[in-house]
């Protein structure tokens, strides 16, 4: 990632008289008659849209055969929008092939792992290894690139569109040859290599020859794990590829100007390894779309954190949300008044410098006629409408936070192979979920007032005073030794139940659980007692008074304390929550699923003694702080329908009130108070 976030054009930057907060979203004119442009611009300047995607499944319009190529409409557009100073993020359009490219190349086509073929008529119908594809989306991003390199509109290069959101797993016979072409890289040309990797000898899979390795297709039976978690890297790799592909062509063509791909920081973006992706993009930029919760504002913080942890504590941008209603759950609630301004708050408390919709305009036609919008099919005369525009207002005015980064001494360890290799089938509990884990934890941590980032284990821990690491399933030696190394150095370090308990080829570490953790925790465990669903224990101590349920286990301390111990059951007297110093700091245990009660009280008894940063909060009150080096921006955001009231004084950059000692904030309100440090 470089230090350039957004390439803004002049006439943008005179606009604002400086760098704005980004906002706008996904623009598809190609889906409409041009004589519906011109009061687009126009509505687009009056609801305060500064940049627009333009041109992400807009291949077939581009290109509608092999030898005609158009980009007549194209060239009017950017033109169009740069005359009414909105910036262009200019998608390469290779996210979805067009017919004649897959009727031409069948062999394009995706396959899923039942053998079935992909057809058209949907979205990114393309196998990641098709080389075809790749040549052919090549040729696309290189005529885009000489076409609009110089164009003046110009600010941001968009690649693909949600890379993998469908196609993250292809089971085609290109596929296979570039799975063992991986396989051979990865296991330095040795067979021999790949079989003790792979343990192959269990089930009678011992590989004589590369040709006979396949990819994880549909078997009666569970698959190799280790051969399943390999094509899951291979997959990744392989979406990672195409993303640096159209990358290098863009940088030889156009060096000056800032690249992104959307990432999808939500349920449907579980496949992609973007820890490993963030050094070939610009910007973080993310995808994120609403749970049918609750409290989903939860999971929204959640992934905001995430995408910041990507960005290592950078500003990124959030590419894609809804307004309102999504089109593709079952149910598709709208969002209720005054939803929309929290959500987008929300998203730039938590480090965003931009805020973008899928889309502009509702769309007539197409799968996704039904999806919210800017503008919605009711036209500007709608309370939808007038929300975007207030906010547009509003945004406007939070320029001064631009570049300011969060303030966050908690750190939650989120790892995407952890994620793929827990949440398979043969563990002790089939029932557990890597992401509602780390979600549960998360919970509690905000309910304690407690911001965190949410970081690959690879990541620098060094300026953390807490960390929790939720079923952290698998994980190498270097990183469990980093964790090791920050308790050392003074974090407290939380540890829960089935972590640390396979290496990165997912081969169980011998000599007890929690594995990789043992000497760290001081503690063994010797056989996993996950509980049937209709049963439970009681837990007391420092959690109080705490009903179990899901798992439990019996844990022998070898070097620790017992904080919480079983009343009653079969380990009744065996501790269940332990701690242990370690240098200048501790880590503790959680062989238990607590209820979130006790989670919570858990949580608070940790920040307390760790010294993290906590802020109490009243009900369903938000606080966090971004900082520059000469002010705080203490972002308010009440979730809750009653007014509520918290020390603080400052300045409100959304309504310009001054506020001395105290700062309320309404029912379903925010503030964002600027302070000098």
């Amino acid at each position: 990632m470089t230090a350039e976030w957004i390439r803004w054009p002049a006439n943008v930057l005179a606009r604002y008289g400086g760098r704005p907060v980004a906002f706008g979203g996904d623009y598809n004119p190609e889906q409409w008659d041009e004589s519906v442009w011109p009061e687009d611009a126009r509505l687009m300047r009056e609801a305060g849209v500064n940049l627009v995607t333009v041109g992400v499944f807009s291949w077939s319009t581009l290109q509608p055969a092999p030898d005609r190529w158009n980009f007549g409409w194209l060239d009017r557009v950017l033109d169009l929008l740069h005359t009414h100073d909105i910036a262009v993020d200019l998608a390469t359009a290779t996210a979805s092939p067009p017919p004649w490219l897959t009727t031409r190349f069948p062999e394009v086509m995706a396959v899923d792992r039942d053998g079935r073929t992909m057809a058209q008529g949907g979205r990114q119908a393309w196998s990641p290894s098709s080389e075809v594809y790749r040549e052919q989306s090549l040729v696309l991003v290189e005529k885009l690139a000489e076409r609009y390199g110089e164009h003046p509109a110009l600010a941001l290069w968009h690649v693909s569109n949600e890379l993998g959101g469908h196609n993250s797993r292809c089971y085609d016979e290109a596929s296979a040859v570039a799975f063992r072409s991986w396989l051979k890289e990865r296991y330095k040309d040795s067979l021999d290599e790949l079989n003790a990797a792979w343990t192959t000898s269990a089930w009678s899979q011992t590989y004589s020859a590369w040709e006979q390795i396949q990819p994880p297709r549909v078997t009666f039976t569970d698959s190799n794990p280790t051969q399943v978690l390999d094509f899951d890297r291979f997959s990744s790799d392989q979406l990672r590829a195409q993303l640096r592909a159209e990358t290098a062509v863009l940088r030889r063509i156009t060096p000056t100007v800032p690249i992104t791909t959307n990432l999808v920081l939500f349920d449907a973006g579980k496949n992609m390894n973007y820890s490993s992706w963030t050094d070939d993009m610009d910007l973080i930029a993310s995808d994120h779309y609403l749970r049918p919760a609750p409290d989903a504002h939860v999971e929204l913080a959640f992934s905001a954190d995430r995408a910041r942890g990507l960005a290592r504590g950078n500003s990124w941008l959030l590419m894609e949300t809804a307004v309102g209603a999504t089109s593709w759950r079952p149910v598709n609630p709208a969002k209720r008044p005054g939803q929309l301004r929290r959500d987008v708050l929300s998203h730039l408390a938590r480090g965003s410098d931009g805020i973008c919709f899928f889309q502009w305009r509702a769309a007539q036609a197409g799968a996704e006629r039904f999806h919210s919008a800017m503008l919605p099919h009711a036209g500007p005369d709608s309370r939808m409408f007038r929300e975007v525009s207030s906010l547009g207002r509003e945004l406007a005015s939070c320029s001064d936070a631009l570049g300011s980064r969060v303030v966050a001494d908690c750190a939650v360890l989120f790892s995407e192979e952890a994620w793929w290799a827990a949440d398979r089938d043969s563990h002790p509990h089939n029932g557990l979920s890597y992401m509602e884990s780390a979600l549960d934890w998360y919970r509690s941590l905000r309910a304690a007032g407690i911001t965190a980032d949410v970081v690959p284990p690879s990541a620098d821990l060094s300026e953390y005073r807490l960390i929790i690491v939720p079923m952290l399933y698998l994980v190498s030696d270097q990183d469990a030794a980093r964790i090791a190394a920050a308790a050392q150095a003074g974090a407290t370090v939380l540890v829960t139940y089935f972590s640390g308990i396979v290496d990165p080829l997912d081969r169980v570490r011998l000599g007890g659980y929690p594995g990789a953790f043992r000497e760290l925790l001081g503690v063994r465990v010797e056989e996993f007692a996950p509980l049937l669903e209709a049963d439970h224990v009681e837990v007391e101590g420092v959690t109080g008074p705490a009903r179990v349920s899901t798992w439990h286990e019996e844990i022998d301390l070898t070097d620790a304390e017992a904080m919480a111990r079983y009343v009653g059951g079969d380990f009744a007297g065996a501790p269940a929550v332990t701690r242990a110093a370690r240098g200048e700091g501790e880590a503790w245990y959680v062989g238990v699923e607590l209820d979130e009660e006790a989670r919570t009280r858990l949580v608070g008894v940790l920040a307390q003694r760790s010294g993290v940063t906590a802020v109490p909060r009243d009900g369903g009150l938000d606080v966090v702080t971004r900082r520059s080096a000469d002010h705080d921006y203490v972002f308010l955001i009440n979730h809750g329908d009653t007014e509520t009231t918290v020390p603080g004084s400052g300045t409100d950059l959304l309504d310009g009130s001054v506020h001395r000692g105290e700062v309320t904030v309404p029912g379903g309100g925010a503030r964002i108070v600027k302070r000098a440090r």
